[in-house]
């Protein structure tokens, strides 16, 4: 992919030195490398390794029984006074220490890089106190060690109010602000913060505090943005230049202006869309008019998108929100790199870029589209090496 737009080379080459892609082109055209090794693949096409730019992977517990009490009638109302919902995630979480918390995220993300994944982002946001929040980011990057991918980390403290803060949000907004967020920089623990702009969550003002001190750290920034309802959430991001704006649904005109004036990209989010029963699509056509690049991500998550499978959103992004495949696959490779700040590195088969790519046993990019479910026996090749 470059640019967004499918690149395809016929009967094509490439070569590896040191991680990094050192020339590609038609296998005609390839000059005469000294190589220690070389590989002839057995037809089929090759793409840029994929990136998954928005997950939730390491929780604790999982939330099965809730998304049968819902199939059965139970109301969100109805599961919250029991203790489900976010917080019963929060409760895991918290019970969790940092050996479990690997563990069982490796579990989830095995699934992904099954599928050509070879980057990933990982958000924070299910410990909803300080040292929670730092066992799960200290989980994040533990995990970044052990896996053939490269695993990007997210401060998502804002995600959601802890229950000891109820009656005092702004309390929480302090220790983000002036406990936490110090900590996650001076132990280099993530590589961008998050927040979830909602009308039961956080407001444009408390999420304004968090981004100016993350700023003020250094740390890029990204939003949960009008997911629910409009809250000038996205128009806010752009403002101080974030990587991404994520879900949308309910974003306007005049958030789409902001984020293509401020080179924001757009993450849509299938899973969570198909899983609540949504109806209100984001507006991919107003995206496309304004040129704004439009990513996809599997979301996966405990509670709205327990999703294990990118190559499904791929789909999803198309039959539900209208995208076409050129887009979907634009989506999880080269602006969902961009929604990372990593296009200039991943995301493309490009001269100098890592050497992250996939083989696929088919005849045209949009069979990745096209196919639902079961696992095409994919060759990915992650910094050169086959894994």
């Amino acid at each position: 992919m470059q640019g967004g737009k499918y690149q395809t080379i016929e009967d094509g080459a490439l070569a590896v030195k040191s991680g990094k892609l050192v020339w590609l082109g038609p296998r005609k055209a390839m000059p005469a490398f000294t190589a220690r090794e070389q590989h002839q693949l057995p037809g089929g096409i090759i793409t840029p390794g994929l990136v998954d730019c928005h997950t939730h992977l390491v929780f604790g517990g999982d939330r099965s029984q809730e998304f049968e009490q819902r199939l059965n009638g139970a109301s969100y109302a109805e599961i919250a006074a029991q203790g489900g919902g976010i917080l019963s995630t929060v409760r895991a979480t918290r019970a969790a220490s940092q050996q479990e918390l690997v563990a069982s995220a490796r579990w989830r993300l095995d699934r992904l890089l099954a599928e050509g994944v070879t980057t990933v982002e990982i958000k924070s946001g299910y410990g909803l106190d300080e040292e929670s929040e730092l066992r799960m980011l200290r989980a994040i990057r533990e995990l970044s060690e052990s896996v053939p991918a490269d695993v990007v980390s997210t401060c998502l403290a804002a995600h959601s109010f802890p229950p000891e803060f109820k009656q005092n949000p702004e309390g929480w907004i302090e220790i983000i602000c002036h406990r936490l967020l110090p900590k996650v920089k001076a132990e280099g623990l993530a590589d961008a913060v998050d927040a979830f702009c909602e009308h039961l969550a956080f407001s444009p003002q408390q999420v304004a505090r968090v981004f100016d001190q993350a700023k003020a750290l250094g740390l890029p920034v990204k939003l949960h943005a009008e997911q629910l309802s409009s809250q000038g959430g996205a128009t806010l991001a752009a403002s101080y230049g974030a990587l991404s704006a994520d879900h949308l649904e309910y974003a306007t005109e005049n958030d789409a202006k902001a984020l293509a004036q401020h080179n924001t990209v757009a993450v849509l989010l299938p899973g969570a869309f198909y899983l609540l029963r949504e109806t209100q699509r984001p507006p991919v056509d107003l995206f496309r008019r304004y040129g704004v690049p439009m990513a996809l991500a599997s979301d996966a998550n405990p509670g709205t998108s327990p999703a294990l499978s990118l190559r499904l959103m791929l789909n999803m992004g198309c039959t539900l929100f209208g995208m076409t495949p050129e887009e979907a696959l634009a989506g999880v490779t080269i602006w969902g790199a961009k929604a990372l700040g990593l296009e200039q590195t991943h995301g493309s088969l490009e001269v100098g870029k890592v050497a992250n790519f996939v083989h696929w046993p088919l005849s045209r990019p949009a069979e990745l589209v096209y196919w639902l479910g079961g696992e095409l026996p994919c060759k990915v090749i992650y910094r050169g090496e086959a894994k």
